[in-house]
């Protein structure tokens, strides 16, 4: 059985902040923990937008704090987002995620699970890495 506290992922390298200051990411399982996906608390900072793309993975975002949109690209719609929301980027779709005047507390799942490094690149997307490669 693994068990993790968050307490215990704060100042590690399993915290992962954004390059552009908008987000946090604190990776509670990761590819090494071996159950064929990751699961992560990542905050996304007040009044942020974060253009998203992951067209290597498949995620699944359960809100539980805060409140926000996702407005996707390819068609303009906007998704409300508020605790007790969950969405699932089935298709990749490409968006905008926004928190509004305060801070999102989101809980979210990938496939196929990270290694940790990761954070977005110039097109919103994540690498897929595997052990050994360096972002």
């Amino acid at each position: 059985m693994i068990i993790k506290k968050i307490d215990d992922i704060r100042g590690t390298e399993r915290e992962v902040y954004a390059e552009n200051g908008n987000w946090v990411s604190r990776r509670l399982l990761l590819k090494s923990d071996g159950m064929g996906f990751s699961f992560h608390e990542t905050i996304i900072f007040a009044n942020s937008e974060t253009h998203i793309w992951y067209k290597n993975h498949l995620e699944a975002v359960y809100c539980v704090d805060g409140e926000g949109e996702v407005e996707l690209l390819d068609d303009g719609t906007i998704i409300p987002i508020a605790p007790g929301t969950l969405y699932a980027l089935d298709r990749h779709d490409r968006h905008l995620l926004r928190a509004h005047d305060r801070d999102l507390k989101l809980l979210c799942v990938f496939n196929p699970a990270l290694v940790g490094r990761e954070v977005h690149q110039a097109d919103g997307s994540y690498a897929l890495l595997d052990e050994e490669d360096t972002v």
